[in-house]
């Protein structure tokens, strides 16, 4: 059966997967792209964009592995734009422009369904009010027998942890201090027993820890 994966979600010292005060201009709210900065360096993110250079090392080689055998992916609404409640603006497709960087189906997890929107290469983003576990079945569906990504935010893949769906986890620990936002970790106590964990620390000073089910 095809692995539930989660790659390169970074994560502040104290927790914070985003930061406080998410809009239309500020996706990780007060957080900016400090979460991210490490992943936006790198020779892998740069040739995600069609660009070449970047970094190479440790960083690079972890990041590398985020689309390897992935033909679906699941994210939380909140990841997919800013609004909140019954759709306003069913203009909005996401922050990633006409070609965003998924290339698979992309299960949007809501409490307010509306119609699929197929997008450039190979993106469509289906719009689910659906339990972890429904969410999955049918992005497995459509994967084709590949793996299926949790994409975030951290709500999501909590919710996915909660109900002991995730085979692999990355998560980049960056050593910034956000102070507010959302967690990753709360109620997750005794995690650590279910997985195989191994870190790496970096020149970068992130910490690469990967979660890999016993």
């Amino acid at each position: 059966m095809s692995r539930v994966r989660v790659h390169n979600f970074a994560v502040s010292i104290d927790g914070f997967a985003t930061g406080e005060g998410q809009s239309a201009e500020a996706p990780f709210g007060h957080a900016g792209e400090r979460l991210h900065e490490w992943f936006i360096q790198t020779r892998a993110f740069r040739r995600m964009q069609g660009a070449k250079g970047g970094s190479t090392g440790v960083d690079d080689a972890i990041a590398a592995t985020t689309d390897e055998g992935i033909g679906a992916e699941i994210m939380g609404r909140n990841k997919f734009g800013p609004q909140r409640g019954p759709w306003e603006d069913h203009a909005w497709q996401g922050w990633w422009g006409e070609n965003p960087p998924f290339h698979t189906p992309v299960f949007v997890l809501t409490h307010h369904p509306r119609p699929s929107i197929e997008m450039e290469g190979g993106t469509t983003f289906h719009f689910l009010d659906a339990t972890p576990q429904e969410a999955l079945r049918q992005a497995r569906e459509a994967a084709g027998g590949l793996d299926v990504r949790i994409g975030g935010g951290p709500g999501t893949v909590r919710e996915f942890l909660e109900a002991d769906l995730v085979d692999h986890m990355h998560v980049a620990v960056v050593p910034i201090l956000l102070g507010r936002g959302v967690r990753l970790w709360d109620g997750l106590e005794g995690l650590e027993e279910r997985f195989d964990i191994e870190s790496v620390a970096t020149p970068s000073g992130v910490t690469h820890m990967t979660f890999t089910r016993r």
